[in-house]
């Protein structure tokens, strides 16, 4: 097969106001369960100074190592680069492209939350990340 048939990988940012915790679940999952057939970029509109320590600790239990990671800013190329913008409760502060897809997720922030509640919402992350995966690639990503 030649280089120019393979088809073209999408690319999906996650966008939240930190860049600390949802957007890192939701980037590590989508990264995880796409093996290679999705880009995937995080960022935020006003990033945290690091990852919130549940959201890394509720990561581990699936076996996923975000600990490296950290909140980066949002940036004009980032979103330019996308073919699908997933906000998630970051309002006004993120920038709109015409052209783009956007869908916005309106999720609970795990800001200050007991890890409990950040497993929830992780999984809730995670049944999303596996919808969206078997919309653009064809499957959930699962195995």
């Amino acid at each position: 097969m030649r280089g120019d048939d393979a088809p073209p990988v999408p690319e999906v940012l996650f966008v939240c106001i930190h860049n600390a915790g949802r957007s890192q679940m939701a980037a590590g999952l989508l990264d995880h369960r796409a093996r290679g057939r999705v880009r995937v970029r995080s960022a935020g509109s006003q990033p945290a100074a690091q990852l919130n320590p549940a959201v890394v600790t509720a990561m581990a239990e699936l076996g996923l190592d975000i600990s490296r990671e950290f909140p980066k800013p949002l940036t004009d190329d980032a979103v330019h680069a996308a073919d699908v913008v997933i906000t998630m409760g970051c309002g006004d502060a993120c920038p709109f492209f015409p052209g783009k897809r956007y869908l916005d997720w309106e999720l609970e922030d795990p800001a200050g939350k007991p890890l409990a509640t950040v497993r929830r919402i992780r999984d809730e992350i995670d049944a999303r990340v596996q919808a969206l995966l078997a919309e653009l690639v064809g499957d959930g990503g699962e195995g």
